[in-house]
């Protein structure tokens, strides 16, 4: 098929690769757990994309690798920061201003960027974990459930229960003192979904447009229906937002690879 060009982004959570044809159609993909090892996170989730895409490495023309473990893989000929793969990404699928929510692992991005899709600005809540996935996991431990259940649970609240702390600690403390008071726990989940759209509004302003991307935004859709009731528009999501940075990267590998 040609020449592909392939993003690698390694959080620290999740490793994710896009590999992009000459047309920028997502040719191949693939998400491993980060784990111990980000070298081999890396090779390994290359090869789920490629065998995915049906590809060999041969028609590898460039590699641009990103994320919190950028450095870690070996095959990658640039690194670029995850702002900016991020950015790129989102412009990719969107081209106009925007304001860019990245809601990770470990942690919160809010990038905003013009019309040209230059970056403008960005905000990271790097110190805390605070309304990131690590925060939902925590708090789904808490709970006894596994992550896959908390998008079910919160549709099915009928009486939110607001948590007032931000904090992953103070915030499992308050989860359980809700249960003991007998408070149902899909009104319990809908209020952790709240805290983290809380945290993120908190952080910064948000433009006209707003997109929301990363893993924790894939797998709860229904945290996106509640952010555009907050604040009531159209929040737009690409597809596949876990991948958002590796496609951004990909898009890099191609301005280097063509």
């Amino acid at each position: 098929m040609g020449p592909v060009f392939v993003g690698i982004d390694v959080g620290s959570s999740r490793t994710k690769a896009a590999i992009l044809d000459a047309h920028k159609t997502l040719a191949g993909r693939a998400e491993i757990k980060s784990g111990t090892d980000f070298t081999a996170a890396a090779d390994l989730c290359l090869r789920s994309a490629l065998a995915m895409g049906g590809l060999s490495e041969n028609e590898i023309a460039f590699t641009v690798a990103t994320g919190y473990g950028r450095k870690n893989v070996s095959f990658a000929r640039q690194t670029k920061t995850e702002i900016s793969c991020h950015a790129k990404g989102a412009y990719h699928y969107f081209p106009r201003a925007i304001t860019i929510i990245d809601i990770g692992g470990q942690d919160n991005k809010i990038i905003k960027v013009n019309e040209d899709g230059l970056r403008l600005s960005f905000k990271m809540n790097r110190k805390c974990a605070a309304g990131t996935g690590a925060f939902l996991e925590e708090m789904a431990a808490r709970l006894d459930l596994s992550l896959d259940q908390l998008d079910s649970l919160a549709r099915a609240s009928q009486d939110m229960v607001e948590l007032g702390s931000f904090c992953t600690v103070f915030s499992g403390t308050e989860v359980l003192e809700k249960i003991r008071s007998g408070k149902k726990v899909p009104d319990i989940v809908k209020g952790l979904f709240f805290s983290v759209i809380k945290r993120v509004m908190e952080m910064d302003s948000l433009g006209e447009h707003v997109l929301a991307s990363g893993g924790v935004v894939a797998y709860n859709p229904f945290l996106i229906q509640m952010f555009e009731e907050t604040i009531g528009r159209k929040v737009l999501v690409p597809p596949y937002p876990q991948l958002t940075g590796a496609v951004g990267a990909a898009i890099y590998a191609m301005d280097r690879g063509e």
